[in-house]
């Protein structure tokens, strides 16, 4: 049986990716930087920030980017512009929760600068999830498929009993080498499901609201 749901964050719980170029754009342009297309933004979305921005915008100070994209996070969710969760995708999880009795779990690649208002206590995803595990909580990144040691060792947790929900094949690669389900999220559009084709994947969904539906099939 499914114990536990594993959620990435952006692009499977929150459509993130188009709020998150427009956002280093404006930050690329207060450096003076050169400005990223949206094509290699989509071509590099899943990359960890200070590894994909050298590609996006070559030669800019990704230190100082970093640091800038940091503290506006706060300030764009805070005016709605990203990382908001809607009503409806925060009644998956309850549904998740409460009618199906998993334990949910956020597992991201964002740093705690990228993350940290998403953490407060005050926060809907306070109420909603068991635990959030971000970059520097964890001693290994995915695609590496220990990424979900220490979750699974916090939790007491056997990776036949979870499943990870993820939009990219990183995501896939992770969970599958660790022996975990793994459920694809299509949704954003930027991804097919050619793009999984080297991974077991478990099932496909193009919305999340598929996800309860699903998890009840999968064994």
């Amino acid at each position: 049986m499914i114990k536990a749901v594993i959620i990435d964050f952006d692009d499977t719980l929150c459509l993130s990716e188009a709020a998150c170029f427009v956002l280093e754009n404006e930050v690329l342009r207060m450096m003076g930087a050169t400005l990223q297309t949206h094509a290699i933004h989509k071509k590099t979305w899943g990359q960890p920030l200070h590894e994909a921005i050298k590609v996006r915008s070559p030669g800019v100070n990704a230190a100082v980017f970093i640091q800038l994209v940091e503290e506006n996070i706060p300030r764009w969710a805070s005016e709605g512009r990203m990382d908001h969760l809607p009503p409806d995708r925060l009644a998956v999880l309850d549904e998740l929760m409460h009618q199906q009795g998993k334990q949910l779990y956020i597992l991201t690649s964002r740093t705690f600068g990228e993350a940290k208002h998403l953490l407060q206590p005050n926060h809907d995803l306070a109420t909603h999830i068991k635990a959030f595990y971000w970059r520097e909580k964890m001693q290994f990144h995915k695609p590496d498929p220990r990424a979900f040691d220490l979750l699974l060792q916090e939790h007491n947790l056997q990776p036949a009993q979870c499943v990870y929900v993820g939009d990219s094949p990183s995501d896939a690669a992770a969970a599958k080498r660790a022996g975990l389900h793994f459920v694809a999220s299509l949704e954003s559009g930027i991804r097919t499901k050619a793009d999984f084709k080297d991974y077991a994947v478990d099932m496909f969904i193009y919305h999340l609201q598929d996800l309860p539906k699903i998890l009840q099939t999968l064994k």
